[in-house]
């Protein structure tokens, strides 16, 4: 369906580039999800460069394509790479979009769990990294409003 989608857009939206690299990353996450990982993985890669060359490394679209790469990389099993590309576009996301926004908590996830990874990974490594990533998940529910459940009478 999302292959269709692609298609009907480069017909009639070709000159739009962002819907575009909508449609393509909407199909890289489907691919993920069928098993196609390696395709998956060569399109995010393709759609993450065309987000930096258009709109550059501090866009929100851009810090997210990022970050949706960095899963699929590490779901691969690739974690030095992995490790590699978290720990170049954190500081970004860190700056841009700050430290409590749910994209930087997401990409910080993604490099505890590829330093958890790590063959000569220890136990009180893994301590350290779990305890960040609590950290974060606690910051990200506080920073949500609280919303009111209307009582049934």
């Amino acid at each position: 369906v999302l292959e269709a989608c692609l298609a009907l857009r480069r017909r009639y939206w070709s000159h739009e580039e962002e819907y575009m690299l909508d449609a393509q990353d909407s199909l890289t996450g489907c691919l993920h999800a069928v098993g196609r990982r390696d395709d998956a993985l060569v399109l995010a890669r393709n759609v993450h460069a065309r987000w930096v060359s258009k709109l550059g490394v501090s866009h929100k679209r851009t810090i997210g394509s990022g970050s949706n790469l960095a899963r699929m990389i590490l779901f691969q099993g690739l974690w030095d790479e992995g490790k590699t590309f978290v720990r170049g576009l954190l500081p970004t996301a860190r700056r841009t979009l700050g430290s409590d926004h749910e994209l930087t908590l997401t990409l910080a996830q993604h490099l505890s769990a590829a330093l958890q990874a790590k063959p000569g990974c220890t136990r009180d490594d893994r301590r350290v990294n779990q305890h960040s990533v609590r950290r974060g998940v606690t910051t990200r529910f506080l920073s949500q409003p609280r919303r009111r459940r209307a009582r049934s009478r």
